[in-house]
């Protein structure tokens, strides 16, 4: 599902963002929330399927159900935040579970952050653009660090100083 851009969000680069969640009502209305923000949404049914999707999404969110069939949550995001190749992509857990332990799990597992059920939308987008603006801020980071060090790399080979 690809949505427009709002007025408000013209600063935050189009996103793509993977909701995880065995329940179509649930999905429907995080998808209907979202449709405020430039983001390309995908959708996973269960654990195994967001395992599967994420390297073919390659989201800059995931939006991940604690409580699913066949792989939970937690597990999920503790697979996602151990792989070299998706530890960043930042985790919003949604969850109808508010005990202090399922906290401690969540955020033992590497969470970026809870969003409790039922779904306030204001805290949804929040969060959302929140958790976006620091992916993108990354990034950006990211690849100014990477062409600096071209840039010295390509000095030192001018002035002698990167030979042998």
């Amino acid at each position: 599902m690809t949505t427009g851009p709002s007025s408000h969000d013209t600063h935050l680069p189009r996103s793509t963002v993977l909701v995880v969640d065995d329940n179509p009502q649930n999905v429907e209305l995080i998808q209907a929330y979202l449709e405020t923000l430039d983001c390309v949404t995908h959708v996973a049914v269960d654990g195994l399927d967001a395992l599967a999707k994420v390297p073919q999404v390659s989201p800059d969110l995931i939006l991940l159900d604690i409580m699913m069939p066949k792989l939970s949550g937690f597990e999920v995001c503790r697979r996602l935040k151990a792989d070299p190749k998706t530890r960043d992509i930042p985790i919003l857990m949604v969850t109808a579970l508010n005990e202090l332990g399922d906290i401690e799990r969540g955020v033992e597992s590497g969470t970026d952050d809870f969003l409790t059920k039922p779904i306030n939308k204001l805290e949804l987008l929040t969060r959302v653009k929140s958790l976006l603006r620091v992916r993108h801020l990354k990034g950006q980071l990211e690849r100014t660090l990477a062409y600096l060090s071209d840039m010295e790399s390509v000095e030192n080979q001018r002035s002698g100083r990167g030979q042998n």
